[in-house]
């Protein structure tokens, strides 16, 4: 029996994204870009900057010879994961078989065991494309194939709106009259080899044999001698949870560059952690901070916790060091996201002397603590750093 694959495609998914966050830019050229790098290219652009000779990698100096008034907004990567997140929630529904990547707008589902439950692959394709663009406002393109290969140069071919069904059986004939360019996993330098020996269209470089395309391509021929003839047996990777690591992000609802602020929002995410990793009996034994400033730059800093802890104050002693590390610009700071890693069972170990250390009366604080919000709710009880912290802003995920 054929594959039954679907490729959902956002085009310009970050510009759609802020668009809807802000829908005054609806309808005029805007580009995703860091406004505060020295050397800042386009990361995603609209369809009307499109239409405008505006490419992503595009240096922003030469965008702004194009069209000076264009609109720019620097990018939100947290964003774009978390609507990301929901759409595959959406596409969750149809088929575990998943594969997306991290912020793209791409999806591609194998729907060939789904046809029982939910009919053809182009009713659940159809379906799908209904719901996002109800629930997120968001009209990806679609096509359906039986293979990865086809249905993402499907979605290429009818992009930015529309949508392609290729039937089993019409994969060489689909791609016979397409462009070279068109085929994912051909790179840059294989397409310029191919130029060089007047190669364009699928079609010319398919009448070229093995021993042919050896020429001008060495090793990767065998690769591209399939790709032209539509030749993908690249199965649809099943997105899974990573249980290695916790993360916890917060949001702030104003840009802000306030070291105290950033300490209670730190102290926060952290004491989020920490009673994750008591829940499940487990340890953490590495950091790593992730901070996002307004002008869309990140920056990151890691370390190790020895020994491992899902103690809050021993973990906040440790983040603190990896805040002030990771905190190198003067630019406010939009996002921050707290990542424990390198997850282990807690080893315990008797202490030879007295009982009565500090890190024993830290633990039995924390488990004091724990057993108050357990009775009367989570917000019965809080430490001075946290008192100040808008919950609502914050998510934890495993």
């Amino acid at each position: 029996m054929s594959r039954s694959i679907i490729h959902l495609n956002i085009a310009d998914f970050a510009a759609a994204v802020e668009i809807n966050q802000q829908p005054s830019f609806r309808g005029y050229p805007l580009i995703i870009v860091p406004i505060g790098a020295p050397r800042a290219v386009v990361y995603d652009m609209s369809e009307e900057a499109y239409k405008q000779g505006i490419r992503k990698g595009m240096p922003l100096a030469r965008v702004r010879r194009l069209n000076k008034k264009i609109k720019i907004l620097p990018p939100s990567f947290n964003r774009y994961e978390l609507v990301m997140k929901d759409l595959l929630k959406e596409s969750f529904t149809f088929s575990p078989l998943i594969e997306s990547g991290k912020s793209d707008g791409h999806i591609f589902m194998d729907v060939t065991g789904s046809s029982r439950l939910f009919g053809p692959s182009v009713d659940i394709a159809f379906r799908l494309k209904n719901a996002f663009k109800k629930t997120f406002n968001l009209d990806p393109v679609w096509s359906v194939a039986t293979n990865k290969l086809i249905a993402k140069v499907a979605t290429r071919v009818v992009k930015p709106i529309g949508e392609y069904i290729v039937a089993p059986g019409d994969e060489k004939a689909f791609l016979a009259p397409l462009p070279l360019h068109l085929i994912p996993g051909l790179i840059k330098s294989d397409l310029t080899r191919l130029r060089e020996f007047n190669l364009f269209s699928i079609s010319q470089a398919r009448a070229l044999t093995m021993e042919q395309l050896e020429i001008p391509c060495h090793n990767r021929a065998s690769l591209i001698h399939d790709y032209i003839r539509g030749v993908d047996t690249a199965p649809v990777t099943a997105s899974c949870e990573d249980f290695s690591s916790i993360y916890a992000d917060h949001e702030f609802s104003e840009d802000t560059n306030s070291a105290a602020l950033l300490k209670q929002a730190l102290y926060f995410m952290v004491e989020k952690i920490c009673k994750n990793l008591r829940d499940r009996k487990l340890t953490g034994a590495a950091a790593k901070i992730i901070i996002s400033y307004s002008d869309g730059m990140q920056k990151s800093s890691k370390l190790k916790i020895t020994p491992s802890t899902y103690n809050d104050m021993i973990m906040f002693k440790k983040c603190s060091l990896l805040l002030d590390k990771a905190w190198t610009r003067r630019v406010r700071i939009r996002h921050m996201r707290l990542v424990c890693e390198k997850l282990s069972a807690p080893q315990f170990q008797a202490d030879l002397f007295a009982y009565n250390t500090k890190k024993n009366r830290q633990a039995d604080l924390v488990a004091a603590m724990d057993r108050i919000r357990a009775k009367f709710g989570r917000v019965s009880i809080k430490t001075g750093l946290a008192m100040m912290v808008s919950e609502s802003r914050q998510v934890i995920t495993e």
